[in-house]
């Protein structure tokens, strides 16, 4: 089913139960690129996300994730991959965006299994950086009179705790006092840092958008 389109791009749902063959294929392709990838057989657990970008020739494949369906430890991405002429140009970030907008409407909160392969330990790195700062200088816009909380920002975003910790940790946002951790407002470094993400993202026209619908109902956007 095409769950998501937004000008030439677009997100197609698969379930690994009633599409074995093929999602095995996919897996199958994505362990020549990945050296840790070992599951290609038992599918079925798994929904995979499809990012395709739309020609005059038709949809071409450029990456997927895949989600287990029922997770105990809240993972929210079993396997994501750009694939290797797809990559530099947004579709991994993208990706990542699309699996925490899946998470937000479920009410949850997720992370991506471990262990990560090196690229994608940075780029989610890059990403979780990019969206909490974001978040944090638009509350600091707001001049609100309560702090923000952790919790605050796992529900906005869908991250989960612990990676919003270790991501504010190292930026050295982070303060544990009185048993309590305390947001540290944005100092100088970060907000250069900050002002690399706005000028990246005003040069990367490529996958800036990506919201699937809220809705609870799995329709392409129109």
């Amino acid at each position: 089913n095409e769950i998501y389109r937004h000008q030439n791009l677009s997100v197609f749902e698969v379930d690994g139960n009633k599409h074995k063959v093929y999602c095995q294929n996919l897996c199958l392709l994505s362990k020549l690129f990945l050296d840790h990838k070992t599951l290609y057989y038992d599918v079925e657990p798994f929904m995979f996300y499809i990012l395709c970008e739309i020609a005059s020739d038709g949809y071409h494949a450029v990456g997927y994730f895949s989600k287990e369906k029922n997770s105990p430890e809240q993972y929210n991405v079993a396997c994501i991959l750009t694939f290797p002429q797809y990559q530099r140009r947004g579709f991994g970030h993208f990706l990542i965006a699309f699996s925490y907008e899946l998470t937000k409407i479920e009410h949850k909160t997720g992370s991506p299994e471990k262990p990560l392969s090196d690229l994608g330990a940075r780029s989610y790195r890059s990403y979780w950086t990019q969206t909490l700062l974001q978040l944090l200088a638009a509350k600091e816009l707001q001049q609100r009179k309560s702090p923000v909380t952790i919790k605050e920002l796992c529900s906005s975003t869908g991250i989960k705790h612990d990676d919003v910790v270790s991501t504010l940790t190292r930026l050295d946002l982070l303060r544990y006092v009185k048993g309590q951790h305390i947001i540290q407002p944005l100092n100088a470094h970060v907000q250069a840092q900050l002002e690399v993400y706005r000028k990246q993202n005003r040069s990367n026209n490529t996958c800036r958008c990506c919201r699937p619908p809220s809705n609870g109902r799995r329709r392409p956007t129109k």
